[in-house]
């Protein structure tokens, strides 16, 4: 027998939760906004209060649902009271500072990687994507071609002619010569 009074016990199945719900919810809201003071951390806290009551109104049917569902609204109120980000406050001055080590690592990194960087802005945009895909992708020169839709010869002008640029910039240390590459293809 589905009830909607206060004072019958409600049925055990799904319309006995639903009939004690439309009774009930809204004295639980109003209770968890009392506890909160806050409508939608009210409503969040009364939908999870719902959640665990409908999920063991089998066994609370028959005893008091009410006493449970207060026992749980306070026990939940107090669990997100105790949740880490309850806890944070917005400040207006920067907490982090910079790490000093940092900028050393970034200006060594720099130091090796710098001179190398700005050869390469010195290439045409051709010659930059063929240096590249040949020693950072390890790619043949057939490959270069097919993957950039030229011929491998042009690829092979292209590196060269890159190859002669760099070792212009960089000096001595760029050793690789044309006749090496057409081994590694």
């Amino acid at each position: 027998m589905t009830t909607s009074s206060p004072s019958a016990p409600p049925s055990p199945d799904e319309a006995g939760f639903r009939a004690w719900m439309a009774v009930r919810g809204p004295a639980l809201r109003r209770k968890a906004y009392l506890l909160c003071g806050d409508w939608h951390a009210a409503d969040d806290l009364s939908q999870e209060v719902l959640v665990a009551i409908y999920s063991r109104w089998a066994r609370l049917a028959d005893g008091s649902v009410d006493a449970y569902a207060n026992r749980v609204l306070v026990g939940k109120h107090v669990d997100a009271l105790r949740r880490p980000w309850r806890r944070e406050r917005s400040v207006s001055d920067q907490v982090d500072r910079p790490d000093d080590g940092a900028q050393a690592a970034f200006d060594e990194v720099e130091s090796g990687d710098g001179p190398l960087l700005r050869a390469l802005d010195a290439l045409t945009p051709d010659q930059r994507a063929v240096v590249v895909l040949r020693f950072t992708d390890d790619l043949a020169i057939d490959e270069i071609a097919r993957q950039l839709g030229v011929p491998p010869g042009t690829v092979k002008s292209r590196l060269s002619r890159a190859l002669d640029t760099l070792r212009s910039i960089l000096g001595a240390g760029v050793t690789v010569s044309i006749h090496e590459l057409e081994e590694l293809s």
